[in-house]
């Protein structure tokens, strides 16, 4: 995990270990990549010692297992102690449109890529089955950790499937379990009306809000990104307000360096 971020995230809230508990983390790129936000829920979600549900659909195993080795974490043993359960979504697809009995289709957790009119409870029972195994077990509070969301809208599902996915999900996990989601979606086209619809509900459910954006200088070798982080009625402020932290950031080979904005060194 990166540990500056981490403190960042803690100062904010403001919130006791209890009230921080059952809620949805939504994390947004726009013009910029900001997987580094999910390498960071993770792995520090891992070391946590908490049960881990990933479904991955941007990147495979080997990849986040490699990243995650430089953070200090092994997603391998992770998953052989049963700490973490891994679908790899890229994989998983291409195995389930290839195969040729119906049966195992309709059981898979992603079954609904071959049934267009199928919505999303076959891939809701996979992540309950996983999670729910936490349970009476040695692991923490569980956490279902979503990458990225904005795949499943290429793929041809509703973004009320996915909103409801989301919905019985939090329901499930958040409020009856007291475990977080945490779940990253794209918004660099203004002009996609169901991502930005997507995009918009998320934003309306969630405790926390990180989004990672491009600057609008373009590229810098210094400052990689701005992060704006908002808080969404936290504690301590009256109903209905929010609390928002503006960082800019750099990408280091096995961390990432934040500061206020217009204050690297780069800029003075």
């Amino acid at each position: 995990m990166f540990v500056e971020l981490s403190n960042i995230l803690s100062r904010g809230t403001g919130a006791t270990e209890q009230q921080q508990q059952g809620k949805l983390v939504l994390l947004i790129d726009s013009n910029t990549d900001g997987s580094f936000l999910v390498h960071h829920h993770l792995s520090a979600s891992l070391k946590a010692n908490r049960k881990v549900c990933f479904l991955g659909f941007a990147q495979s195993f080997s990849h986040y297992s490699s990243v995650a080795q430089k953070m200090g974490v092994s997603l391998a043993a992770a998953k052989e102690q049963g700490q973490l359960v891994f679908l790899e979504g890229l994989k998983s697809s291409l195995e389930l449109l290839s195969a040729e009995d119906t049966a195992a289709e309709k059981s898979h957790p992603l079954q609904f890529l071959s049934f267009p009119s199928a919505d999303m409870k076959s891939l809701y029972d996979y992540v309950q089955s996983s999670l729910l195994q936490v349970v009476g077990s040695e692991w923490k509070e569980p956490v279902l950790i979503i990458d990225d969301l904005s795949i499943l809208l290429s793929l041809g599902l509703s973004t009320g499937h996915i909103l409801d996915f989301i919905h019985y999900c939090r329901a499930s996990i958040c409020l009856r379990l007291k475990g977080d989601m945490v779940a990253l979606v794209h918004s660099d086209d203004q002009q996609d009306e169901e991502n930005e619809l997507l995009v918009k509900w998320l934003h309306h459910q969630s405790s926390l809000v990180i989004q990672a954006e491009g600057l609008s200088t373009g590229y810098c070798k210094d400052i990689h990104g701005q992060v704006k982080i908002t808080w969404r009625e936290p504690p301590q402020t009256a109903f209905g307000s929010d609390v928002t932290e503006l960082y800019q950031y750099k990408l280091l080979d096995k961390n990432v360096s934040f500061f206020a904005r217009g204050t690297s060194a780069a800029v003075l």
